[in-house]
């Protein structure tokens, strides 16, 4: 093998790999929130699922991409684990355009004659609108373009590749159908891209470097291969994600082991087949699909086994409640579903900041070291949804969600006062004990009453978009009691019915508590404005936060 020809292999992969990039990040964009629109049609059963995994795969050519939205979905209750496990199937049928692709159109006609002026059509659309929906699409036909030019130097590469490399001399027995799976499974793994290997088995194909036989046996160990980006995805992801990327290996390992055996039973009949009378690399993509179509006909009816087993694992991380739920590293890329995932962690926090208010404000001696013990658990979440806040930032956004990130964040630290609020109001629980006047209890247990109420319909729900009126007007009832609790307080201390420093302690007692419920009420007000135009309540459509 020469130089030259190593040098055209390298370089026809990198362009393949590129154009592959370009082409699904520009469809990615294009389509925007037409993907999630798209994907809302598996909520409604298994076979939709499966249906709409293969027709958004093929569309925007990046099962990944798939995968990454509908563990978003998974994470938001949008889709049950079930519906995303068909989605997974459909995934990998949709795939298989790939290699339809390849088959069909680059090896049919002169790539040049159209991938050349692809190129300069997408380059022109990319610079004209650089961001908008216009630019995206050229990028994605740009891509499209510089996918052929890689496949054209893939096949030029193997062009008498098999007078330098004997690759038949492998032999066609069981041994060497599996050192081809091998050799599939471990380019995906270094490339982390079963298309490119598809596209080197096609290309092996078609200029007679390997059988049908052997070409079927690396597509067979590129399937499997894409497990390894499924297992790398879930170290460190939410429990979701890690479920996800479960059925996604246990699908590939099954279908991967029956079309093995398949395989060797028709290994024999396969290599007969006459290159000159059938085209073999058509045969190649048709044998790709139908192996993945095969896959999921098996597995369809232990869909449900694989649901119930997967529900009962990867349950610890849930179970602690100062880790994060939705966040998860793999969502960064679509980050309309990252947004998403972080509306739903803060809606977590939220839940839990009530809880601790309520605890510490109806007990009369709560446990401090159980109140400390939830802040801190709320003071790591919102640390984690401040990290996770930065990366995405860090990402290609559109305006609309890079507006929302810096409330998301004031969000997240409104959370974080109420905790440290919270903790703190253990130490004035000897100061209200020791209050004797009955008037002044009176008034203390309705000034707690009415912040209970207010946490309470501050609180983030899927209806809070809604509430921003009433908690507005519940905000103002409490500071109407904070002010007559004060002028009692002081008029105590005037009349020497208190000395200064509990009437001190108290002012600051009741000051906090105030000051608690102010945090729960901004807490909700901002996070409307993190929402969709659409979705927020009539308060919030036309009002910009502070």
């Amino acid at each position: 093998m020469t130089f030259e020809m190593i040098g055209q292999l390298i370089g026809g992969i990198g362009l393949f790999l590129l154009g592959m990039q370009l082409m699904t990040a520009g469809l990615k964009q294009a389509a925007g929130r037409s993907l999630k629109q798209a994907l809302e049609a598996a909520t409604r059963s298994r076979l939709r699922g499966l249906l709409s995994g293969t027709l958004i795969t093929a569309a925007v050519q990046s099962s990944s991409a798939v995968t990454v939205a509908t563990l978003g979905f998974v994470n938001a209750g949008l889709l049950t684990l079930g519906q995303s496990i068909a989605v997974i199937y459909g995934c990998n049928i949709g795939t298989t355009m790939t290699g339809w692709l390849v088959a069909l159109i680059g090896f049919k006609i002169k790539i040049s004659a159209f991938a050349l002026p692809m190129i300069g059509a997408g380059i022109a659309l990319r610079t004209m609108s650089k961001n908008g929906r216009l630019g995206h699409i050229g990028t994605a036909i740009a891509g499209f373009g510089l996918f052929f030019i890689g496949l054209d130097f893939l096949r030029a590469s193997f062009d008498g590749l098999s007078e330098n490399i004997p690759l038949e001399s492998i032999g066609h027995g069981p041994l060497a159908l599996a050192i081809f799976v091998a050799a599939g499974f471990l380019l995906t793994f270094l490339m982390q891209a079963s298309a490119a290997v598809m596209a080197i088995a096609l290309s092996l194909v078609h200029t007679g470097s390997i059988t049908l036989s052997a070409a079927a046996a690396l597509v067979i160990g590129a399937n499997v291969g894409t497990t390894t980006t499924a297992l790398i995805a879930a170290i460190g992801a939410t429990p979701n994600a890690k479920r996800i990327s479960a059925a996604h290996v246990i699908f590939n390992l099954l279908t991967g082991a029956v079309g093995l055996i398949f395989l060797m039973l028709l290994a024999g009949w396969l290599d007969g087949l006459d290159a000159t009378r059938f085209d073999l690399v058509s045969l190649l993509a048709l044998f790709h699909t139908l192996f993945n179509l095969t896959g999921v006909v098996m597995i369809w009816p232990l869909t449900d086994w694989m649901e119930r087993m997967l529900n009962n694992r990867f349950r610890s991380l849930e179970e602690n409640e100062s880790r994060p739920r939705y966040l998860d590293k793999n969502i960064l890329t679509t980050p309309s579903l990252a947004v998403e995932a972080m509306n739903q962690e803060l809606a977590r926090v939220s839940r839990h900041c009530t809880r601790l208010s309520k605890e510490a404000l109806s007990a009369e001696t709560a446990s401090r070291d159980k109140i400390e013990a939830e802040a801190q658990g709320i003071y790591q979440l919102v640390s984690k949804i401040a990290e996770f806040n930065q990366e995405l930032a860090r990402q290609n956004l559109i305006p609309e969600i890079s507006e929302t990130l810096p409330i998301s964040l004031r969000v997240a630290r409104y959370f974080s006062e109420m905790a440290r609020l919270s903790a703190t109001l253990a130490d004035y629980y000897p100061q209200f004990d020791a209050i004797q006047d009955e008037g002044l209890k009176k008034n203390l247990f309705e000034f707690k009453q009415a912040i209970i109420r207010l946490v309470d319909m501050a609180e983030i729900r899927d209806d809070s978009s809604s509430q921003g009126y009433e908690t507005h007007q519940l905000m103002r009832e409490v500071k109407h009691i904070y002010q007559q609790l004060k002028s009692s307080l002081l008029e105590q201390a005037v009349r020497g019915r208190m000395d200064n420093a509990e009437s001190m302690a108290l002012l600051d007692a009741v000051s906090q508590l105030q000051r608690l419920a102010e945090q729960a009420e901004k807490a909700s007000s901002h996070w409307s404005s993190t929402l969709p135009v659409h979705e927020r309540g009539p308060l919030h459509k036309e009002q910009t936060p502070a």
